[in-house]
């Protein structure tokens, strides 16, 4: 099957041809561009998947592109202006139904057949005689994932991809450091369950648009109920999902998702972008993505890079330069395009004149609202602790930026302490992504603030933070939530970066040895170092640090009773301190400051 290109303006029809004219002798055998639907895509299992087939004018071979997607080929053609900008760069564009959704054959299993499937798909491009065997891909969230779980099959004529805003391991994205991410049960219902019900003939919402009008009857009782196995709306359009819950964060089982220490497995060309506002992924994803392929290549960044914005999740947040309500002016925004295309004219096609990153590593640093590059992530800075000194519902601790200051005479205990309530768990300010002026937060009883004095200079925090702090409770497993913001002199207090980054259960503190459950008094530490922003606090802000068990309903509560709440319902309160002792017990925040007097800084692309 064909469709027709009437839908494109003159303009890109013009840019096609142009890009054939410009690359390949006229040929009369055709005379326009070339899109084909229902292509079909054999796997080695015999398994068969549907694409459409986007060509320039002209008989090739081509260097290829190839997208692959469970929200639908179409509606990605449809809706997404690159695939149309990559055949008038004189691209060949397989544009792929991931294994079971839409036109595709096959079971839908979220991420578990991607590797094997997307290598199919690659080699079976570099087969195709319009293909001239240079394999490219590219994609933004799950069709980001995909791209890297190929990859880590060791595809032979994989020579470059970007993979935006998406994963490095199941430990940050089905869990968060041990906390479950209840964002999945949207997903599904909002994004997949639709196409599972016409396919199985279930009764229920068949279009995404119905389905997200369906949720705001259905939100409360999705989000609350408890066990999180008991969600019966799950069982006929996603049975995986509940499969995922019997599965603890240790588990083996979740190895299809892990790509730490895989990275030597592809020699390609590697893109890693993100936003620091990316709820769905976050920038941990990109970062730790980078940094383990620059290791696996004997640390040098060659055909490795990073780009992270301001963004909240999304292709269109790239072109925005608002993040939920902070603003970061023109700067922020980005042709993403045109960024990807410049990326695969060098990697792909070879083109020496091709337009790329000046450098490894650039990043949006926000409050300065300027691009910064550097040559390795993170970029060198100076790691600064402060110290918290006592705080009590209501009223605020402080940061102390002296290391050498006492808190308190040795052997004296002292401790910050609130009491969390499941029933009554610490709410996301916003149901939208993005930074959120989060005041209020500090007038919760189960919420500790510290805040630094009021800055005398202009100050860069750029890089990976930490939270080192001790911990006891009277209870056998707790979550830390350890949030940074930045408190403008009129109150005005913006979250920084994603949530999901911040937050370790405390019967994973140490992941190695699988889960650990608390003795009731006993002081651990408990350090949070998946932490990362770029942000500059101007003279007159504050620096805020606020301690909580829960940030609902993005992410699950901790039951306090030992038991997962994957399995269990039974909760109980618990009294949450965090120490201060001079001695042994130093709770402290560990912030990388940047000397701006050396960094440079670039403008827009």
């Amino acid at each position: 099957m064909r469709r027709d290109f009437s839908r494109l303006s003159p303009a890109v029809l013009a840019a096609l041809a142009l890009a054939w004219l410009g690359s390949c002798a006229p040929s009369s055998s055709s005379s326009a561009p070339s899109h084909e639907v229902d292509v079909v895509i054999p796997m080695r299992d015999g398994v068969v998947l549907r694409a459409e087939l986007l060509r320039p004018i002209g008989p090739g071979p081509f260097p290829t592109l190839v997208y692959r997607t469970p929200y639908g080929a179409d509606a990605a053609v449809d809706d997404h202006t690159t695939f149309e900008r990559a055949v008038a760069r004189g691209y060949a564009v397989v544009v792929q139904d991931v294994r079971g959704r839409y036109r595709s054959d096959g079971e839908f299993r979220p991420y578990e057949n991607e590797g094997k499937d997307g290598y199919d798909t690659i080699e079976w491009a570099a087969r195709q005689p319009w293909s001239d065997g240079n394999i490219g891909t590219f994609g933004l969230s799950y069709p980001g994932a995909v791209q890297w779980l190929a990859a880590v099959e060791s595809p032979p004529h994989l020579k470059a991809m970007v993979p935006a805003m998406t994963f490095s391991t199941p430990q940050n994205f089905f869990y968060s450091w041990g906390v479950w991410d209840l964002s999945w049960s949207y997903w599904i219902w909002a994004n997949i369950a639709p196409d599972t019900r016409v396919k199985r003939n279930l009764p229920g919402p068949r279009t995404e648009e119905e389905a997200r009008a369906s949720w705001t009857q259905l939100e409360s009782r999705m989000q609350d109920t408890l066990p999180l196995s008991a969600l019966d709306d799950m069982r006929d359009v996603a049975p995986y999902y509940l499969e995922w819950l019997r599965h603890p964060p240790e588990d083996p089982f979740w190895s299809f998702a892990e790509l730490r220490g895989r990275y030597g497995a592809t020699d390609a060309a590697v893109l890693n972008l993100s936003g620091w506002h990316d709820d769905n992924y976050g920038p941990e994803g990109a970062t730790t993505n980078f940094r383990g392929l620059v290791d696996a290549r004997g640390g040098q960044p060659a055909r490795a890079a990073l780009l992270i914005g301001p963004w909240v999740h999304g292709v269109d947040a790239t072109a925005r330069t608002r993040s939920g309500e902070r603003e970061f002016g023109p700067a922020a925004a980005i042709d993403y395009d045109a960024v990807i295309l410049d990326w695969m004219d060098r990697h792909v096609r070879g083109l020496p004149t091709a337009t790329g990153l000046a450098s490894p590593v650039r990043y949006f640093v926000m409050g300065a609202n300027h691009w910064a590059t550097a040559e390795s992530w993170p970029p060198p800075a100076r790691p600064t602790p402060y110290l918290l000194t006592p705080a009590a519902p209501g009223r605020a601790g402080t940061l102390v930026g002296d290391e050498s200051r006492p808190l308190a005479a040795s052997g004296t205990v002292v401790v910050s302490e609130f009491v969390s309530d499941p029933d009554d768990p610490v709410r996301n300010v916003s149901d939208r992504a993005g930074a959120h002026d989060s005041r209020t937060l500090v007038e919760r009883p189960d919420v500790l603030t510290f805040d630094s004095a009021p800055l005398e200079a202009d100050t860069e925090v750029t890089g990976h933070i930490r939270a080192e702090l001790f911990v006891s409770c009277d209870c056998r497993d707790t979550d830390i939530w350890a949030r940074l913001f930045d408190v403008a002199p009129d109150g005005t207090a913006f979250n920084l970066m994603s949530p999901g980054l911040d937050v370790l259960r405390a019967s994973y503190r140490e992941p190695g040895k699988g889960r650990q459950l608390l003795e009731p008094g006993q002081v651990y530490a408990l350090r949070l170092d998946k932490l990362v922003t770029s942000n500059v606090f101007k003279r007159g802000h504050r620096i805020r640090l606020q301690i909580s068990t829960t940030l609902f309903p993005n992410f699950s509560r901790n039951l306090h009773t030992g038991e997962m709440e994957t399995v269990s319902a039974r909760r109980q309160k618990a009294t949450i301190r965090i120490h201060h002792d001079a001695a042994a017990h130093q709770s402290r925040l560990v912030l990388p400051l940047m000397d701006t007097n050396t960094r440079q800084e670039t403008g827009t692309k």
